[in-house]
């Protein structure tokens, strides 16, 4: 079976579904989304309901991302953060503004359900951001940590290229998995358009919030699918620019 993971999405319906029709991938294909599916563009409510149809006939894993849990708690406290209204939760709490209250519940549904991280059969790990504990995502003392962290990105970002496992110096986090797979923080901070790699870490989130696309990355052959810049599916828009 193929696996493929998706990168950050943030309200950009229009880009997903572009993306995912343009692939046209086998129907034996599983995907692994790692969140962030909302707050951005204009269609967050519309990206959960394409989603939710999309996994009644393809294998899907949705994992957990801080966009997702912030709106989460807007649906069901009614608290409007005014820090998450400024990084793109206004347009979430608009696109949520008309939609039914049964769809609303059934939108509640498919955030509690969202998984905080995915280890597949060859040991590679899916989350949304990161994780600190060297003995992995599971023992954190704080288990949102696995949908904020940026330490790992950062740490693999200025790691010394040639260090290898069997380094003293070679951090423990990432001996414990083959392979590590995150979004949260885009790409393109660091001067890529394109998922990015380092050691055995790859970003996949390519800045679909601000300048960039939604991408998504075959874990085996590592071929790479992207939807046009976000930003020019929404022209009359400033997403979180």
């Amino acid at each position: 079976m193929k696996t493929v993971v998706i990168g950050d999405i943030h309200g950009g319906y229009r880009a997903l579904k572009q993306l995912l029709e343009t692939a046209n991938l086998p129907s034996k294909t599983k995907y692994i989304f790692v969140g962030d599916y909302v707050d951005g563009w204009s269609e967050s409510a519309e990206v959960i309901s394409y989603l939710i149809n999309f996994s009644q006939d393809h294998e899907c894993i949705f994992i957990r991302g801080n966009h997702d849990e912030l709106l989460y708690n807007y649906l069901t406290t009614g608290d409007k953060n005014p820090m998450w209204l400024n990084q793109g939760g206004q347009s979430s709490v608009d696109s949520y503004s008309n939609l039914s209250k049964t769809k609303k519940e059934i939108h509640i549904r498919f955030l509690e359900n969202l998984t905080n991280y995915y280890v597949d059969d060859k040991n590679r790990l899916f989350l949304h951001a990161g994780f600190a504990n060297q003995h992995g995502p599971q023992h954190e003392y704080y288990p949102n940590t696995v949908y904020w962290d940026r330490t790992l990105w950062e740490m693999v970002c200025a790691m010394d290229a040639s260090l290898t496992e069997g380094d003293d110096r070679y951090p423990k986090r990432l001996k414990l998995f083959h392979e590590i797979y995150i979004g949260h923080t885009p790409t393109t901070r660091v001067g890529f358009d394109r998922p990015a790699n380092f050691a055995n870490v790859w970003n996949v989130d390519t800045g679909a919030a601000f300048k960039g696309a939604i991408s998504m990355l075959d874990v085996d052959s590592k071929k790479i699918w992207q939807s046009d810049p976000v930003y020019l599916h929404y022209p009359k828009e400033k997403g979180r620019n």
